[in-house]
């Protein structure tokens, strides 16, 4: 990136920040849900893998939290898009693929947060993991959520709402209970576990877990996350190129 790119980033995290609807969608709805459904005393009793239940459903929510993160950082583009500021951007000597650069490092430094939230009120709460699987599994969430940011670009660029995030929304929450983030895959029976395979969130969840559990298919959900990754990122610079050659 540009230094003028690297100047932005703190720049358009302060100002993600300060969106409250922002913070409370990818910040603490992530960690209410855990602790809603993850502290019953039976779970933190419950061995899953080399933890514990409560351990296993923080990750999922980390993921959760890492996906809804992600994606809005990416859709911030249609807010933009909207106001008119990345018109405005184009007459300045910042590149176009430095802008989306900028908004994908947003992105991940943002799901990088709210893991880390994540993990934190788990720890507190009685999540149980190996030294290994705490560092392994929140990275492994952080990292394949990448396929999230690309989507959120690739929406940002395909719908004209401000609200966007009110639209993706409900969209991420299908998602994660299809692809096994609320209720493990094994437990929705074999068509919708069938289903959830071709779900963009089921190689994330699969691999975040992967350190922890030591369980499934890691080769196709490894698969399914660059899938998905590759799908949403030639969406995203498709919408890109479209909207850059209105200027």
């Amino acid at each position: 990136m540009t230094a003028i790119a690297i100047g932005m980033v703190p720049l358009e995290l302060r100002r993600m920040l300060r969106n409250k609807r922002t913070v409370i969608f990818t910040l603490v709805l992530p960690a209410a849900f855990f602790l809603l459904f993850g502290t019953a005393g039976s779970y933190r009793s419950t061995a899953a893998g080399d933890g514990n239940v409560t351990g296993y459903i923080m990750v999922s929510m980390a993921v959760y939290g890492a996906m809804l993160a992600t994606t809005s950082g990416g859709a911030m583009v249609s807010i933009e898009r909207a106001a008119g500021w990345s018109r405005q951007l184009r007459l300045t000597p910042l590149k176009p693929t430095a802008y989306i650069a900028v908004k994908l490092a947003l992105a991940m430094i943002i799901g990088a947060v709210s893991v880390l939230v994540s993990f934190a009120v788990g720890s507190l709460a009685g999540a149980q993991l190996p030294a290994a699987a705490w560092v392994g599994c929140g990275l492994l969430a952080w990292l394949c959520a990448l396929v999230f940011a690309a989507f959120g670009l690739f929406m940002g660029y395909l719908l004209p709402s401000e609200n966007v995030m009110q639209i993706l929304g409900p969209v991420l929450a299908v998602l994660a209970f299809a692809g096994g983030l609320f209720v493990p895959v094994d437990q929705l029976g074999h068509t919708f576990a069938t289903i959830a395979k071709f779900t963009p969130v089921y190689g994330v969840g699969e691999i975040a877990r992967y350190p922890l559990v030591h369980d499934g298919t890691l080769w196709l959900a490894v698969l399914n996350v660059v899938a998905w990754t590759a799908i949403f990122a030639a969406g995203a610079m498709w919408r890109f190129r479209r909207d850059t050659a209105r200027v």
